[in-house]
């Protein structure tokens, strides 16, 4: 079947070891449901694996893609949650220890067909495209976590998203608004910040700029470079909800003083539960809220679609189609 795989690793050519081609047909283990893909969405963690992070050696050569939309076998149209979890794990898929997420252990999403739990398909509403369904299992289900599960936000809070452009960001803006949140972003970028206002933030700022107001909760995704910012952003009693550390993961300085005498949380986050992306999906549908597509390719092309979020272009999501 068409694939698109990661045959090598290079940390300072990471795209050298992408291969656009033929792998073969998967098979099918009892209580695993094979999915025709119309969609899948491509995320960073695809180009980490292509640097070997997160992804060993010898499960070359792997599938990329953790997410995906398209028909099961019965012709339903279904959304894949991207965990697979140990058979006998119960209870919310994130907390399980020997979890992992497709294209680390089990092939990915990039491909003519993938293979999951039968457990992991989500109905996917008429109201929604294949090309945005697939958007939803990681960069959406992690903004959804982040905001309603782990930060408890509620319709008249405060939040403010920093670096507004990436797909967990985007997602975090529009998700907020539809809410009922007052949504503040940040970006380094004039562009970015227009973008965000356009999607749904109620103010926009530089990065680092001091804000009119204390904020309930930040919405974290970068880390060392926006740490103190989030921190001194919130109000006494706030929280940060932190989910990535695109900009590296030490700090110089964690602000550790200010977090214990303002009592402000710092609470960790990591992609969501298969009821979340239910919840999520019925809140699209409900709402009208729409995910943000930076760029539709056919699955071919997906080599640009690589070049462009490795380059840093995006604004919301890349999309193959099939």
């Amino acid at each position: 079947m068409f694939a698109v795989y990661a045959e090598k690793f290079s940390s300072e050519d990471p795209l050298s070891g992408l291969v656009v081609g033929e792998r073969p047909d998967p098979e099918v283990p009892d209580g695993w449901a094979k999915v025709t893909v119309k969609a899948a969405s491509l995320n960073h963690h695809d180009l980490w694996s292509l640097r070997g992070v997160g992804l060993r050696e010898e499960a070359l050569p792997m599938i990329l893609g953790c997410d995906a939309a398209g028909y099961d076998e019965d012709g339903n149209e279904v959304v894949v949650h991207a965990i697979i979890n140990d058979p006998h794990w119960t209870g919310d898929e994130t907390l399980d220890p020997k979890r992992s997420i497709l294209s680390e252990r089990y092939q990915g999403t990039f491909a003519e067909t993938v293979v999951v739990p039968r457990r992991n398909l989500i109905p996917k509403p008429a109201s929604l495209s294949f090309a945005e369904a697939a958007t939803l299992p990681t960069a959406w289900l992690t903004a959804y976590r982040m905001l309603f599960t782990q930060g408890g936000l509620k319709a008249g809070d405060t939040v403010l998203v920093q670096g507004a452009g990436g797909g967990v960001a985007t997602a975090l803006i529009i998700l907020a608004r539809a809410a009922g949140l007052k949504v503040l972003a940040t970006s380094r970028d004039e562009a970015k910040r227009a973008r965000a206002l356009e999607i749904g933030a109620h103010e926009v700022f530089e990065s680092g700029a001091r804000l009119p107001v204390k904020v309930d909760a930040v919405m974290e995704t970068i880390g060392r470079a926006t740490w103190s910012h989030s921190i001194r952003a919130l109000r006494p009693g706030g929280a940060i909800v932190i989910s990535g550390t695109t900009s590296g993961p030490n700090l110089d300085d964690a602000e550790l003083t200010r977090i214990f005498f303002l009592q402000l949380k710092v609470i960790g986050s990591t992609m969501g539960s298969s009821q979340e992306l239910a919840s999520l999906i019925s809140m699209l549908d409900a709402t009208g809220a729409r995910p943000l597509v930076d760029r539709e390719l056919p699955m071919e092309q997906a080599r640009d679609g690589f070049a462009a979020m490795a380059e840093g272009e995006l604004f919301g999501k890349v999309v193959f189609t099939r």
